[in-house]
């Protein structure tokens, strides 16, 4: 045996895998086709929001929270509908789902904080949904930033892996790519593969595919941790489901390029069960960065309520086509509305006082205050006057930006950022005034202005997220400014049908002795525990969980 378990992948949900087991005793071989310089993989990007339920930190912004709100907003997203014949594909999913919830609800915030994460006072409210009551979407604000953003998720786990590898009780093999599982009566007893030559590109960079040997390694048990589709824009078009449309011609990536799937069709090569592959998360508030690391680099804003957003055609898109209320159905009206399906991007349009107070870039690279946690930085960031740093720098350098006094100027700008010029003054300037004549009073029958309202209720929003409403063609706001969006892929939903202690099921749906899954090659649990939709923040906190339950559940069986 080259090691007790065998972990495939060296982001989060792999880190935090091998740190339950080396606790206990065992020996761990992590297995990553990047270099060194990944250790900790999509995590290390993101903001590192993390949906936690009832919590100090919402009570101190007067959040009531419990579980059973957001277990009812969980199943009003998730929207499990494929519970039926022998071997159901949400059967596992839907009690992933839950035990998650109890999770975020109880000892997640404890155990973070064991394992030396720490949180800033800010509390989102991300992702708020399709408008209904049962309906897809958190009812109060559950997103919690850590300090270090994203690092400071993963790097506390990427730490214990390192010094544990320093004590021999975990041994990595990076650049070595999983080809194979290997088998033997029935059992997973180990992996082979191809030995990528060497590279020292930075953290994200591509890197080479050039084989200089092979491998094969053995260990009581495998665990598959080795992401999704999202870097892979052949994969993510191959499974894009009918429900959404057609995928859009040009669509922009959210993950290094090495998030490319591979491990998923060889699972289901080998008799693997894999489930709700047709489900995906991508977002449709995307924009080049103008700093890329890897190809095709996009960055998500996540927007506040104001922002006015419209159609390639210059149209005001109705609910849940508000910025940050609802991503899928979104994306849904924007690919299946059949005289836009062959543009592929839309636009919003805001003023400067809009973007210095609601604008957040996702990654970890967009927030140098809170990833440095700095908090004299944050408070001028986020309190003090003019956009963060990161933003104007969009502004000034990002390619899908437009900025003008005037809203004939403007128009023409956005005009000149596309191929034919499809948007009408007089159009775009008759749907602005009405919009604006709703912001006179503390009511409104516009539903986005009633939602600006409801946002500055929240006191979180009020001092961070939501500006004063005001009339976008208030010259005192101004100037105004553009922003072309894209479709950015991002999360997998579905994966391998995993059972609650993290085994991978079979075809026939009998546990397959000796491998497991975790993370977002997992479906985030049972092959798709967000059903349909996810609730912000829990991405990170899916790697987190089921990392943390298939090392638990190795050690004990070990």
């Amino acid at each position: 045996m080259d090691a007790d378990v065998i972990i495939i992948g060296g982001g989060l949900a792999g880190l935090v895998a091998s740190n339950e087991l080396v606790m206990a005793g065992k020996r761990v071989a992590i297995l990553d086709q990047e270099n060194g310089a990944n250790l900790g993989g999509q995590a290390y990007w993101s903001l590192g929001g993390l949906f936690l339920v009832d919590t100090p930190m919402q009570r101190r912004l007067r959040v009531k929270d419990s579980f059973e709100l957001a277990w009812q907003d969980w199943q009003g997203s998730a929207q499990w509908d494929r519970l039926g014949g022998e071997h159901p594909e949400d059967e596992w999913a839907q009690q992933w789902g839950r035990a998650y919830v109890e999770f975020a609800a109880g000892e997640k915030r404890p155990w973070l904080q064991e394992q030396g994460i720490k949180f800033t006072p800010l509390v989102g409210w991300a992702e708020r949904g399709d408008g209904r009551a049962g309906g897809h979407g958190n009812s109060v604000p559950r997103f919690h930033v850590p300090w270090g953003t994203g690092t400071g998720v993963s790097e506390p786990f990427a730490e214990k892996a390192r010094a544990a590898a320093f004590t021999g009780r975990v041994k990595f093999y990076f650049r070595h790519r999983v080809d194979g599982l290997t088998f033997d009566g029935g059992r997973v007893t180990g992996v082979r593969g191809s030995i990528l030559a060497p590279d020292s590109s930075p953290r994200g960079i591509a890197s080479n595919r050039d084989v200089a040997g092979d491998f094969e390694l053995h260990a009581q048990a495998v665990v598959i941790a080795s992401g999704g589709i999202g870097g892979n824009h052949d994969q993510v078009r191959k499974w894009w489901p009918q429900r959404l449309g057609t995928p859009p011609a040009k669509m922009i990536t959210g993950v290094p390029q090495h998030v490319d799937g591979r491990m998923l069709d060889i699972a289901d090569q080998a008799g693997v069960r894999l489930v709700n592959r047709d489900r995906m998360w991508h977002y449709t508030e995307g924009i080049q960065n103008w700093n890329p690391v890897w190809p095709d680099h996009a960055i998500r804003i996540l927007p506040g309520p104001s922002s006015l957003w419209f159609d390639a055609l210059g149209r005001r898109l109705p609910a849940p086509g508000l910025p940050g209320y609802d991503t899928l159905g979104t994306l849904k009206l924007l690919r299946t509305t059949p005289d836009i399906q062959q543009y592929s991007h839309s636009w919003f349009i805001l003023t400067q006082k809009i973007i210095e107070k609601e604008f957040a870039l996702s990654g970890s690279e967009q927030n140098p205050d809170i990833t440095n946690r700095d908090l004299k930085l944050l408070l001028k960031a986020r309190l003090g006057r003019g956009a963060p740093a990161p933003i104007e720098a969009f502004k000034d350098h990002g390619a899908d930006f437009v900025v003008a006094d005037n809203l004939i100027e403007l128009v023409k700008g956005m005009n000149g950022l596309t191929d034919e010029p499809l948007l009408d003054y007089q159009h775009l300037r008759r749907q602005i005034e009405e919009r604006d004549a709703e912001v006179q009073n503390r009511y409104s029958k516009d539903s986005q202005v009633t939602g600006i309202h409801n946002s500055r209720r929240y006191l979180g929003d009020r001092l961070f997220r939501t500006v004063k409403p005001h009339r976008i063609l208030d010259p005192a706001a101004g100037p105004l400014i553009a922003v072309r969006l894209h479709v950015v892929t991002r999360k997998t939903l579905g994966g391998i049908q995993t059972d609650l202690t993290g085994q991978a099921l079979g075809q026939d749906g009998s546990p397959i002795p000796g491998l497991y899954a975790a993370g977002e090659a997992a479906g985030f649990g049972g092959g798709g525990a967000h059903g349909y939709n996810a609730l912000e923040g829990t991405f990170l906190g899916g790697c987190l969980f089921t990392g943390r339950t298939v090392g638990r559940s190795l050690a004990d069986r070990l």
